[in-house]
């Protein structure tokens, strides 16, 4: 269960980057690092983490996925800047 949320962060980051040659790597003691396989050798990415570090990590890692925001967001967040600005 703890590899899949490892696995899952990666898949993510996977899909914003673009990049498939992204690989989890789980050490004994439950602690993990990033690798980026895309120049034919591993390029270690991180530094072992603690699962939660981990993910973290790589969900900051790379390009952000653009937040939704529905049509009550905006005009709540443009009445916010309205009313901060005068």
């Amino acid at each position: 269960m703890r590899t899949t949320r490892a696995i899952h962060a990666v898949e993510r980051l996977k899909t914003r980057t673009g990049n498939p040659r992204f690989a989890a790597i789980s050490l004994s003691g439950g602690l993990f690092y990033l690798v980026d396989k895309s120049s034919g050798t591993d390029k270690k990415v991180s530094d072992p983490l603690t699962l939660d570090d981990f993910v973290k990590f790589v969900d900051a890692y790379g390009p952000q996925k653009p937040r939704k925001a529905s049509k009550l967001d905006i005009a709540f967040e443009a009445q916010i800047k309205k009313s901060k600005g005068g």
